[in-house]
């Protein structure tokens, strides 16, 4: 076991930790197998799941590719995800800190704030999705709220953009009373939204004739329909874009596995508690949306629309808690526990949880998620893929740096000393900044093609293709030319700068 040994508050390294990033010493790791395989049921039963498997179905994968593809896009995204929880569970140590083993004591900022970034767009799509459920179904009360000309604002009806303040402004309560107040909520949220997707399956059932017809909808990839030919320039992105979803934690997964009794916890726990709830559960999106086909004659990906065909007001009441509940559950757990101590990382001695929290809730604000998620394509290809070139360079070097270089092993002392061994040159090291760049550049390209900035062609047809595979390029590049540059680094002269 691990000795921990927390900097002194009185040393001038204090500057470089807090109580939020200190490590945790083994008498508080109590997380067990079931302790993450209930994390994992709660963050992975959401309304973002749903649809990220209605948006395969739109567009034109059938029941069991989609699940498929999601399913082999979690089983690849959880061995990341278990590696880099490894340096956690051993060291007690959160993400911002592991990465200064590899980044350097202020060059870990970098890839904290390309996390705690991803971090606030996906609160603010999770805080959308919470406002626009509150929304639409109050709209079935009050139509007035969606009455033709309405005032827009920035893209949204002002009413809208009201909902979203409110449904936030829960969100920042939640965080002013601090995440202690968050295990409720993950208690009951999972069964509560895992519920209602069976209350829809069944509906679905019932409505569509069985799931006869739901099932059998054929690919619009197979021979003789719209796409046919087609299946593998979508396939790909889609899986990329599966491995993106949760790309995020697998980075940050340590702020967890901190707490882990051990290895075999956190192993066997994320092991059962990602893939296998990723499919089940977006099983029900997939059957459901192929259902919309059969009964509205339209691909409905969003639930929240799909629930708003129902007239009982005690069924749109319950509904409209439980998306909600589970939505402010999964939003906090999620998308504010990295980025509070990302951002906390920057200045330990200035920026507490709940600053942290405070700057995330404005970003995600700003960064107008309205427009991520308005169509199935610009989701998967534009935000999905895209952070995934981001974060797929970073997971990359953390990994090469933590098993190849130091064989696990961690100086936990120096991590928090700004004249120790990960000091490097200045608290810099830029062997894995190059790396990181070099991880982006081959994805940068394609992603201008993708969002209009540049025109697909003039791109070229290669690098759009490359695009499609970001998080793969870009961990395998920064991978390779990070752990070359340490190689050669170690065989430099002595006293040569990193």
């Amino acid at each position: 076991m691990t000795t921990f040994i927390a900097p002194d508050a009185g040393s001038g390294d204090s500057s470089l930790t807090n109580e939020d990033l200190a490590p945790i010493p083994p008498a508080k790791r109590t997380w067990r197998i079931g302790s993450f395989a209930a994390l994992w049921i709660s963050m992975s039963a959401c309304i973002p799941t749903y649809m990220l498997a209605s948006s395969l179905i739109g567009g034109g994968m059938n029941w069991s590719q989609a699940v498929l593809t999601i399913f082999l896009g979690n089983l690849i995204v959880v061995i990341p995800m278990i590696l880099n929880a490894h340096a956690g569970t051993r060291h007690g140590i959160p993400f911002p800190v592991f990465c200064r083993a590899s980044f350097g004591t202020k060059g870990a900022n970098v890839p904290a704030l390309m996390r705690a970034f991803v971090a606030c767009g996906w609160f603010g799509i999770q805080t959308w999705i919470g406002g626009a459920a509150i929304h639409k179904i109050s709209a079935l009360f009050w139509p007035s709220l969606v009455a033709p000309g309405a005032t827009t604002f920035l893209g949204i009806t002002l009413s809208e953009f009201i909902c979203f303040l409110f449904f936030w402004g829960i969100n920042m309560f939640v965080v002013y009373k601090g995440i202690e107040s968050i295990r409720l909520l993950l208690n009951i949220k999972a069964p509560l939204l895992i519920a209602l997707g069976l209350c829809l399956l069944a509906w679905a059932y019932q409505n569509a004739g069985g799931f006869g017809p739901i099932l059998a909808q054929p690919s619009a990839f197979a021979p003789g329909q719209p796409k046919a030919g087609q299946f593998w320039s979508f396939f790909v992105p889609g899986l990329t874009g599966m491995i993106g979803f949760w790309a995020t934690l697998s980075l940050n997964i340590p702020d967890f596995s901190r707490y882990a009794r051990s290895q075999r916890d956190q192993i066997i726990g994320q092991t059962l508690g990602l893939p296998l709830t990723m499919a089940l559960y977006s099983f029900i999106g997939v059957a459901v949306t192929s259902a919309t086909t059969i009964i509205y004659g339209k691909t409905i990906w969003d639930p929240v629309d799909v629930l708003t065909h129902f007239q009982n007001p005690i069924v749109l009441v319950v509904a409209m808690f439980a998306l909600c509940l589970a939505t402010l559950a999964t939003n906090i757990a999620a998308n504010v526990v990295s980025p509070a101590n990302d951002f906390a990382h920057l200045a330990p001695r200035r920026i507490s949880f709940r600053t942290g929290g405070l700057i995330t809730g404005i970003a995600g604000i700003l960064i107008m998620p309205w427009k991520l998620v308005a169509d199935p394509s610009g989701y998967i290809f534009t935000w999905l893929i895209g952070y995934s070139a981001l974060l797929g360079p970073i997971g990359g070097i953390m990994i090469a740096d933590y098993f190849l270089i130091r064989r696990t092993e961690l100086n936990a002392t120096d991590l928090y000393r700004t004249d120790g061994e990960y000091s490097y040159h200045r608290g810099w090291n830029w062997i894995a900044l190059l790396a990181l760049v070099l991880g982006i550049a081959p994805n940068a390209p394609g992603f201008l093609g993708t969002v209009g900035a540049v025109k697909a062609a003039t791109v070229g047809p290669f690098l759009m293709a490359v695009y499609s595979y970001a998080w793969f390029v870009g961990f395998a590049v920064a991978f390779v030319i990070y752990w070359l540059g340490m190689r050669l680094r170690a065989a430099a002269p002595a006293g040569s700068a990193a």
